[in-house]
């Protein structure tokens, strides 16, 4: 008799949590006394707690109503990010942790009173449980001279190493470990060495590291021309030189202008160090990303052009996973949407999105994490002043991956493409249109009833001010600048003018509303392991490595993908990958990261962004065996098809294994130990092995020994 049967119409959301999933809630997201004793009973008592702790921000008289919507959207779908999730409505108990998940630091000026008052600061936000990110290319290039010291400076690199080392000290709140995201200028002196840094065993890896890519460079790759490397200087730094010579000088886009030469028009003077190809550049980006997965790419002209902010703020940093482009002080506020709470009759001919109920939980959703704002918890006060005046908060989704298969369809197709726009699109209007009712209920974000001077560097980035006849020196109000000359708004007036127009008039409650984050512990352990935030299901059987305490290594625990637990209690129970026959064999349209290629990736990602404010964490996965000449050219394809940045992963064990990892991969790698009389042991990745009183896998107990980590969890 077969096993296929045909079950009638069944939410998804029924079925069963898998162990690692409930494992992750337990170790991250429940809340506990002192003493361990759980407080949360089960996950509805979290959202329960959760869905408290928003309301009680809102009037006495309406708690209760907003109560009963912020547990209904809870339970539909809507997951507030980790932070939000583990801490609201637990001060009593953990009374100096936040609910931003992220925060970026002030600019790091190059001065040595600076270098180090934003590690203090850095080490107070990773206390409270956030992440932080940085620029680190507003520092002197190593070998610089330092007057003030009569000596030369060691670089930014050496720097990044203190950060890097007070990261790993900091016992960050919360249950995460600290989490750093560096970000570097394409143009700066010591580009290179960022750019080969974690060549280096065991050096910077508290660090996500991203370049900060420029159109100017771009242009220079493209056009096969050469590329300057160079840093601002003062007034004093070029008295009696001829500054017009533009093969030592030349003029750039900096976050800080303080001290340096400056036009009217708010670039800043650099001096020439060296004049290298831009291609032989952009080959060490790239042969560097496919061995090591970094840096990252981040195009940040393309960032500052379409931020929503853009007169007044300059972005050269990001939360540690990218999603947020954030000015200083800047706070990274997320929540997604988990889109298989909304398929209908999956894996049938029936199968569909039901979008009524998606706009609705984005709607009260987006209440939700506007009175996150309230409770932010953020320890520096400039953090909270800059989340205050501009209420930015980041909704995303996860889930896309498993739900395009649940709907039947192949990621990366014409039919996925599509889906992906729309969901990004109603995702915007319903969130512009709650913004909007929030403005009128409660008022619109501080920086919207500003009045901000107009300015040549204004004109410059937006010439059709001029067209409207606006003039240097004129005033207009932040809510202006906001909703007619932002380019994301632009796009928002050609298919929603009026509500761009009320936006104008009156002001939003909030300067952003989305971002997709990678949601890797949220999915899973809230989502049953729905796939990662835009991606598709990395596999649909693998391995998960997680810090536990206590243990001296990482651990690896089993996981399932969340469309193949569905598909195996809704219609399959025999059904496992790798399945030959009619019985136990997956549809076609079961794809995993592997089977996507990198442009099917971009792709997916382009057509995201198009609706998105921020930015998106995405990975474009390749296998370890796929050729370098073919994965040269992703970023390229990136940049063409308007992408604010891009992220590539391929397995490579001699660098290191990653957090998730498939077991073929395992399999086919053999790590080799050196034991204290010089004897050489080989080992499988997958195999087992006792070392010091612990059972280890042969690849986790080998990453930690070269990176240095083992038994400093």
């Amino acid at each position: 008799m077969s096993t296929a049967v045909k079950i009638e119409s069944r939410d998804a959301r029924s079925i069963p949590f898998q162990e690692a999933s409930l494992d992750i809630w337990d170790k991250k997201y429940r809340l506990t006394a002192k003493d361990g004793t759980p407080i949360d009973h089960s996950m509805d008592d979290t959202y329960k707690r959760v869905a408290r702790a928003l309301a009680d921000v809102e009037k006495p008289e309406v708690r209760e109503h907003w109560y009963e919507q912020f547990l209904w959207a809870l339970r539909r779908g809507a997951i507030p990010a980790g932070r939000v999730t583990s801490n609201a409505g637990a001060q009593e108990h953990k009374p100096a942790t936040s609910t931003i998940n992220c925060t970026v630091s002030g600019t790091i000026r190059d001065s040595m009173d600076d270098i180090l008052g934003k590690v203090h600061e850095a080490g107070l936000t990773l206390k409270a449980g956030c992440g932080i990110g940085y620029e680190f290319s507003t520092l002197r290039p190593r070998g610089a001279y330092v007057s003030g010291a009569g000596a030369y400076t060691s670089g930014p690199l050496s720097f990044m190493d203190i950060y890097d080392k007070m990261c790993f000290t900091v016992s960050s709140a919360g249950g995460r470990r600290g989490a750093q995201m560096g970000t570097f200028d394409v143009g700066h002196p010591d580009a290179m060495e960022f750019i080969r840094a974690k060549r280096e065993a065991g050096r910077l890896r508290q660090f996500n590291l991203s370049l900060l890519v420029t159109d100017e460079f771009m242009k220079a790759v493209r056009e096969d021309k050469d590329w300057k490397l160079a840093f601002p200087v003062t007034a004093a730094e070029v008295e009696g030189h001829d500054t017009s010579d533009t093969a030592k000088f030349i003029w750039r886009e900096w976050p800080t202008t303080n001290g340096y030469v400056r036009n009217e028009e708010g670039l800043v003077l650099c001096k020439v160090y060296k004049t290298l190809p831009a291609k032989r550049l952009w080959d060490v980006i790239m042969s560097s990303t496919y061995d090591f997965a970094e840096p990252g790419f981040v195009l940040v002209d393309r960032v500052n052009e379409m931020n929503n902010n853009w007169w007044c703020e300059n972005i050269r940093a990001t939360n540690p996973c990218g999603e947020q482009p954030l000015p200083p002080y800047g706070s990274c506020l997320l929540g997604s949407v988990n889109l298989t709470s909304f398929v209908r009759d999956p894996f049938t001919e029936d199968a569909h999105f039901d979008w009524d109920e998606y706009r609705s939980v984005v709607k009260v959703f987006t209440r939700m994490l506007d009175n996150v704002v309230e409770v932010n918890g953020l320890p520096l006060e400039q953090q909270r002043n800059e989340i205050m005046r501009k209420r930015r908060h980041g909704m995303g989704f996860l889930g896309l991956g498993s739900t395009i298969t649940m709907l039947r369809m192949k990621y990366g197709s014409r039919d996925a493409v599509a889906f992906t726009e729309r969901v990004s699109k109603e995702l915007a209007l319903a969130g512009w249109e709650a913004g909007l009712e929030l403005a009128d209920e409660k008022g619109p974000a501080p920086i919207m009833l500003e009045e901000f001077e107009v300015t040549p560097e204004m004109l410059r980035k937006r010439p059709e001010m001029k067209r409207d006849g606006v003039r240097a020196g004129q005033k207009l109000p932040g809510r202006v600048l906001h909703a007619r000359y932002s380019r994301y708004m632009q796009r928002v007036a050609e298919v929603a003018p009026e509500l761009v127009d009320k936006l104008a008039a009156k002001g939003a409650r909030f300067t952003h509303h989305s971002s997709i984050a990678p949601t890797g512990t949220i999915s899973l352990s809230l989502a049953n392991n729905a796939s990662n935030g835009i991606e598709p299901s990395f596999a649909h059987h693998y391995f998960r490595n997680v810090i536990r305490e206590g243990r001296k290594t990482k651990e690896r625990i089993d996981v399932f993908s969340f469309e193949l637990l569905a598909y195996r209690e809704l219609i399959n129970r025999s059904a496992m990958p790798g399945g030959t026959t009619a019985t136990d064999k997956l549809p076609e349209y079961f794809t995993t990261a592997d089977d996507i290629t990198p442009r099917e990736h971009v792709d997916i990602q382009a057509a995201a962004q198009k609706w998105v404010d921020s930015s998106i964490s995405k990975t474009a996965n390749v296998p370890t065996d796929y050729r370098y000449d073919d994965f040269k050219d992703i970023y390229l394809y990136a940049h063409e098809q308007g992408l604010k940045g891009c992220t590539t992963f391929r397995f490579n064990p001699e660098a290191f294994q990653g957090v998730l990892v498939k077991e073929e991969d395992l399999k086919n790698t053999t790590y080799v130990f050196t034991l204290d009389d010089g004897t050489e042991v080989s080992l499988k990745g997958d195999e087992q092995i006792e070392y010091d009183g612990e059972m280890h896998t042969a690849a986790n107990l080998f990453d930690a020994l070269k990176e240095g980590y083992y038994g400093k969890f």
